[in-house]
């Protein structure tokens, strides 16, 4: 599955000779394609925004009308028609309408209303969607006092809406995809970095050798992420601090005005829940240099997964200037 907003041309045309699908975000994107490619492919997935606010039976909500993705309901309706008769055969629908939910109730919610607009789109068109994309947003226990959610209860949900909406319809036959990298991945990596500086002014700072080039989360979003100062589990966490990196933006900051054990310089903080925006989403901004990765076996064994970037890296798409190794 291929989504994407704003695409160029030449990530069209790769990922249809790649043989992928290519999720639509926008209803203009249907002539760009065409142009793009010269052909659309047999099977195709446009991409759905509700607009308004979105709201679970919990509270938890989004705000899909202020979001850049996807397409109206009357667009998406009048998408399917178009690429019906240019020779697409199989269609599909996809919506992430709100990120990071710590509740069961997410998937059902978003699959009852993807349901039935497909059956509506059925009737009022007799266009059959195929497979229904859930895509992600199913998030994870951030904070310690979240309790995580229960992917079998969410699959049973899902289930439930399924059988209440698509059977009766006559559309038992729908697939049902997910994406579910931060799911999946989010727990199962950690920042691990050392303090190598303590400042007090107004506040109290612990700056270490990490930086939102490793992982920015905080920085762009106000993230939380829990830290553990290795060590001192079970010490008192009666020291406020601010946890900094090196940039040159005040955002740079791993956590706020967050209660923690004494930090003494030379500890190791290890941030928890960074497998899945950590290193994926990392940058050379000041130019700094992205980190080492590490894989923490079963057994207790480690293995270098990846290595640490040097300037050479950094400096490397200067090499048909053949001026690098003079600046080294």
């Amino acid at each position: 599955m291929f989504s994407s907003n704003d695409t160029p041309a030449s990530e069209f045309k790769y990922a249809d000779d790649l043989g992928v699908i290519v999720n639509l975000d926008d209803f203009t994107h249907i002539d760009f394609f065409e142009k793009s490619v010269g052909h659309f492919p047999k099977k195709m997935c446009c991409r759905f925004n509700p607009g308004g606010v979105y709201e679970l039976s919990n509270g938890i909500m989004d705000n899909p009308g202020d979001s850049k993705y996807g397409m109206t309901k009357e667009q998406i309706f009048e998408a399917y028609q178009i690429l019906r008769d240019k020779g697409v055969e199989e269609f599909g629908i996809h919506a992430f309408l709100v990120s990071n939910t710590v509740t069961n109730d997410y998937y059902p919610t978003l699959a009852r209303t993807l349901f039935e607009l497909i059956v509506e789109l059925k009737e009022k068109t007799g266009i059959s969607i195929s497979f229904v994309n859930l895509s992600g947003g199913v998030g994870i226990a951030y904070r310690p006092d979240q309790t995580a959610n229960d992917i079998a209860v969410i699959g049973e949900g899902v289930h439930k809406v399924f059988d209440e909406v698509l059977v009766p319809a006559g559309l038992g036959d729908v697939a049902i995809f997910t994406e579910m990298g931060r799911f999946m991945m989010g727990p199962y990596g950690g920042l691990v970095t050392t303090a190598i500086h303590e400042k007090h002014i107004y506040k109290e700072y612990i700056g270490v050798d990490a930086c939102a080039v490793d992982l920015m989360r905080p920085a762009v979003y106000g993230s939380y992420h829990h830290v553990t100062v290795l060590g001192k589990e079970n010490a008192p966490a009666d020291h406020v601090y601010d946890v900094t990196g090196s940039l040159c933006e005040n955002c740079d900051k791993f956590a706020v005005d967050r209660q923690l054990p004494k930090i003494d310089m030379g500890d190791i903080l290890f941030i928890h829940d960074s497998g899945a925006h950590g290193y994926s989403m990392g940058y050379n901004y000041n130019g700094k240099l992205k980190s080492a990765e590490v894989l923490l076996k079963e057994d207790g064994s480690f293995q270098l997964i990846r290595r640490p970037e040097t300037i050479k890296d950094y400096l490397s798409t200067f090499d048909n200037l053949g001026i690098v190794d003079n600046l080294l």
